[in-house]
């Protein structure tokens, strides 16, 4: 089965604990292998999970979330019109 970018995001915490069964971790797998947004998700939420297992304390930018959100819903729109590869 050939996943869309929202569908690998909705599973990325999955991914990461390893608790995936073996036919999605096998597509999510081969779409990170050609997917550069994914990729660079996953490697962005491995970051944070490393950053925020000491229990230190980050003070985010001023407009991060929002340029966040902004971006995610630009990448899922392209996505959904045929303009994302992903």
């Amino acid at each position: 089965m050939k996943l869309e970018c929202k569908h690998v995001w909705e599973h990325i915490s999955e991914y990461l604990d390893q608790q995936l069964d073996a036919a999605l971790l096998m597509d999510i797998e081969k779409h990170l292998e050609n997917c550069e947004v994914c990729s660079a998700i996953l490697d962005s939420t491995r970051n944070i999970l490393v950053l925020t297992a000491d229990n230190r304390t980050y003070e985010l930018p001023v407009g991060f979330s929002e340029r966040l959100h902004k971006r995610l819903a630009k990448e899922i729109l392209e996505e959904n019109n045929g303009k994302n590869p992903g």
